[in-house]
C-alpha cells in the first residue's frame, strides 16, 4: 500500500507470512516484527535514500527495493552491480528500477550489498516475491522472472491501466497462482505459472468480479480463493481459484470507499479489510453462520434490489483507527481456540492489535507507535 507521506511513510507491506512487516519512508528502510512488536533492522538514508516500496522475502535477507520520495539514491545505479536487466533502450533517462539488497553480503559500502537490478521504462508500480519467482508491476505490463538464482525473464503479460499495480502471488510451494486486473473493467486474472510455458503468451483464466475497475485483490495462503473489492468498495467477493465459482459477497458498508487491504487469517476462516473509513472489518468465512445479516433478511421476500442488499453478509467484528491515515491489516498468531486476533498497520506510525471472539466481541489488546520503536537487532 502506497499513500502520501505521513510522518515520512511511502509504503507499508507485511511479508509473506505476515509475522514482519516493512516500512518504506523518506529516510530509507526500516523492518519489524509483528508479534512481539520490536524493530528488526533499518536501512538509512546514507545508504538507500529515500524508498517508495519495498517488499520482504519471507524473514531473508534479500530485499526488493524501488526508490521513490524526495531524494532516491539508486535512480541511476546500473553500472557495477553483479546482474542487470535491462528492458528498456540504453538511453532512457533514470529507468525506474527494482534493486535487490543482500544484507548477508560483505562490503564496506551499500552498493556492494545491491546484488541484482532490474530496470525499465516506466515507473515500478509493485514488487511481489516468492521462494522462486519476482513479480514486477508496471501500469499495463506484468513481468515475471525466476528469482534469486540466475534470474530469467519467464513471462510477460499486458494489463489494462493498473495505476495501483494491483497484483497477488501465491507463497504455497503447492501452488504458483498470480492474479491481476483482467482487461475487462471489473475482472481479474489468474495464471497458474507452474503450468503455463515460459516465454508463451498463454491466455490466463478470467474471472468477471466487479462492475467497476478492481480497487483491491487477495489471495489466501493456499491460492484456493481469491479476494477482490471494486472501487465502489462496498462488496467484498470471493471466488474459488480453480472452478472461478463466486464463493460469497461479503459487505462492507453502503457507503463508496477505497479499500487499502485485504488480508485472509492463516487457515482461512476469516478475512479482514481496512479503508479509509478508518474502520477495519473483520468476516467470517469458514463458517458464515458468524456474519451478521441485515435486520430485512428476516422479514422475508423482497424486490431484486433490496434483496442483493438483504443476502449480503456484514463483518462479524470491526474496529477503528484514524480515518485519516491508511493502513495495512492481518491476523496474527492465534493464541487460542476462540481467541483470535488482527494488526493494522497505519502510515501515521501507529500499530494496533484487536483480539475477537467468533460472537463479534472486539477489543483493543495493543496500541504502539513503531516509528518511535528503537533498532532491536542489527538486519
Amino acid at each position: 500500500m502506497t499513500q502520501q507521506p505521513l510522518r515520512g511513510v511511502t509504503s507499508l507491506r507485511f511479508n509473506q507470512d505476515q509475522s514482519c512487516f516493512c516500512c518504506a519512508m523518506e529516510t530509507g528502510v526500516r523492518i519489524y516484527n509483528v508479534e512481539p512488536l520490536m524493530e528488526k533492522g533499518h536501512l538509512d538514508h546514507e545508504q538507500v535514500g529515500s524508498m517508495g516500496l519495498v517488499e520482504m522475502l519471507y524473514r531473508s535477507n534479500l530485499l526488493a527495493l524501488v526508490g521513490g520520495g524526495s531524494s532516491p539514491k539508486f535512480s541511476e545505479i546500473s553500472a557495477g552491480l553483479s546482474l542487470s536487466l535491462n528492458l528498456g533502450p540504453q538511453n532512457a533517462p533514470n529507468c525506474p528500477a527494482v534493486l535487490i539488497w543482500d544484507d548477508a553480503r560483505e562490503g564496506k559500502d551499500s552498493k556492494d550489498k545491491l546484488v541484482l537490478e532490474f530496470t525499465f521504462t516506466k515507473a515500478v508500480l509493485a514488487v511481489r516475491m516468492r521462494h522462486d519467482k519476482i513479480v514486477i508491476v508496471l501500469k499495463n505490463r506484468i513481468y515475471v522472472y525466476s528469482f534469486p538464482d540466475n534470474p530469467r525473464k519467464l513471462f510477460e503479460f499486458d494489463t489494462r491501466d493498473n495505476p495501483k499495480g494491483l497484483c497477488d502471488l501465491c507463497p504455497s510451494l503447492e501452488k504458483q497462482l498470480l492474479v491481476f486486473p483482467g482487461h475487462k473493467c471489473g475482472s481479474l486474472q489468474l495464471v497458474d505459472l507452474a503450468s503455463t510455458k515460459p516465454g508463451t503468451s498463454s491466455a490466463p483464466f478470467t474471472i468477471n468480479a466487479h462492475q467497476s475497475d478492481v480497487a483491491c485483490v487477495s489471495l489466501n495462503q493456499p491460492g484456493t480463493v481469491v479476494a477482490s473489492a471494486s472501487q465502489k468498495g462496498t462488496l467484498i467477493r470471493l471466488f474459488d481459484t480453480q472452478s472461478k465459482e463466486k464463493l460469497v459477497e461479503l459487505r462492507r458498508g453502503t457507503d463508496p470507499a477505497t479499500l487499502y487491504c485485504i488480508n485472509f487469517s492463516h487457515d482461512s476462516s476469516f478475512l479482514c479489510a481496512s479503508s479509509d473509513k478508518g474502520t477495519v472489518h473483520i468476516f467470517a468465512l469458514k463458517d458464515t453462520r458468524l456474519n451478521r445479516r441485515s435486520a430485512l433478511a428476516r422479514v422475508g421476500k423482497v424486490g431484486p434490489m433490496i434483496g442483493q442488499y438483504v443476502d449480503s453478509q456484514w463483518s462479524l467484528a470491526s474496529f477503528t483507527v484514524p480515518a485519516e491515515s491508511a493502513c495495512i491489516c492481518a491476523f496474527g498468531r492465534n493464541t487460542s481456540k476462540n481467541v483470535n486476533s488482527v494488526i493494522a498497520i497505519c502510515v501515521d506510525g501507529t500499530f494496533h492489535k484487536y483480539v475477537f471472539t467468533p460472537d463479534g466481541n472486539c477489543n483493543r489488546e495493543a496500541f504502539d507507535v513503531y516509528l518511535d520503536i528503537c533498532d532491536d537487532d542489527d538486519f
